[in-house]
């Protein structure tokens, strides 16, 4: 396991490097920002919003259209807003990203929280945040560890780039992966699991 980390490791740290060459220290630290205990409505809106349309597109896509669909969604200002205006909503939306089943399941998603009660929800998600996050449309178990770490879970997400990872040097999946090096170098999971996939999203190899 020793020999292990020292590979992994190893990566991170070329990862880490590389954000800072390429002027992305402000994603980091976006990340970083992050707390389960401190996530608002609108932050439960947006991410789930921004994972939902992420299910099998790439991720410069989305975040090109990202703007026009926050503005198209009252900016994420409550779910109540969404669902008032969800007509308005979806036609602007589709303009942008003409996929009508993610659209909708943007709005399916304010129906929730508006049902459930924000704080109701929230206490939920506290509690069982990989199951919770489930009850959204396009949320299952790998998209439900995607979204619990951007609200600030120290979760790491089992996505294509660090299974990859894992295989190549020795560790059975990435939350174990991602811990470990969290551990050694004192980062948050949350934070360690985006430097890797950041580096392997951008091109470069774990080799």
């Amino acid at each position: 396991m020793r020999q292990n980390l020292r590979w992994a490791l190893n990566v991170f740290e070329r990862a880490r490097a590389y954000t800072v060459s390429a002027d992305l220290l402000a994603e980091v630290e976006w990340q970083r920002s992050r707390t389960p205990l401190e996530f608002t409505e609108a932050d439960l809106l947006r991410e789930t919003s921004w994972v939902i349309l992420c299910c099998g597109f790439r991720e410069a896509t989305v975040r090109r259209a990202f703007d026009h669909i926050s503005l198209s969604f009252c900016d994420w200002e409550s779910a109540a807003s969404i669902v008032t205006a969800a007509s308005a909503c979806r036609a602007s939306a589709l303009a942008s990203i003409n996929n009508p089943r993610k659209i909708d399941a943007i709005i399916d998603t304010a129906r929730v929280v508006e049902i459930k009660g924000f704080e109701e929800l929230k206490e939920q998600i506290i509690r069982q945040p990989l199951l919770e996050l489930q009850r959204f449309p396009f949320i299952g178990p790998v998209t439900s560890c995607h979204l619990a770490k951007n609200l600030g879970f120290q979760i790491a997400k089992p996505d294509r780039h660090l299974v990859r990872l894992c295989q190549a040097v020795g560790f059975s999946d990435p939350q174990l992966l991602c811990s470990s090096i969290a551990e050694t170098v004192g980062e948050a999971v949350n934070v360690v699991d985006l430097i890797l996939w950041r580096y392997a999203a951008d091109g470069f190899s774990f080799l």
